[in-house]
């Protein structure tokens, strides 16, 4: 794989979304596409696998934010992370998002056949990443700071930068 990749597929339900590598800028705006396609489609309930997901970047998990607090306004609407490992639970904890995503819930009606579930999945075809969409970036930092009042602090010099970015563009 030259870059990193999304597998997706439905099942029980649930629209199951593997992420397979660095959870990141480049992989956040097909995800965001591909949720909110499937929105437009009547989904509600969605999966995010982490399990082949060693780091994410805080565009990621501002995209995350983003999807879940819109999830949240949408009846029916869940989105879980399966798979979080260490490192990545810690990430989110840091930018005070644990409260907002189910984070490996135990009692997910998925829990049992998670390896059944990830051999349906298909590819998600998407363009290799080039242009990278700096509103996209600042949206999921906004989003980082809507989520938790200290990332305010933590982003402030980064929304300075993509914000001048984006009037530029």
């Amino acid at each position: 794989m030259d870059y990193d990749a999304l597998d997706v597929g439905t099942t029980d339900g649930f629209v199951w979304i593997r992420i397979k590598g660095k959870g990141s800028f480049s992989t956040s705006p097909p995800l965001k596409g591909f949720i909110e396609r499937s929105l437009e489609s009547g989904e509600t309930q969605f999966v995010i696998d982490l399990s082949d997901c060693p780091a994410m970047d805080s565009t990621f998990m501002g995209t995350l934010a983003g999807l879940a607090m819109r999830l949240s306004r949408t009846a029916g609407g869940r989105l879980q992370l399966n798979g979080v490992c260490e490192r990545n639970r810690q990430s989110l904890q840091d930018l005070g998002l644990e409260g907002l995503l189910e984070i490996d819930p135990a009692d997910s009606e998925w829990c049992g056949h998670v390896d059944d579930v990830r051999g349906t999945l298909e590819s998600l075809s998407a363009e290799a990443p080039g242009n990278l969409d700096a509103a996209h970036i600042l949206e999921a930092h906004r989003k980082l700071c809507e989520a938790s009042d200290e990332n305010a602090g933590k982003f402030s010099a980064v929304l300075d930068v993509l914000e001048k970015r984006a009037v530029g563009e």
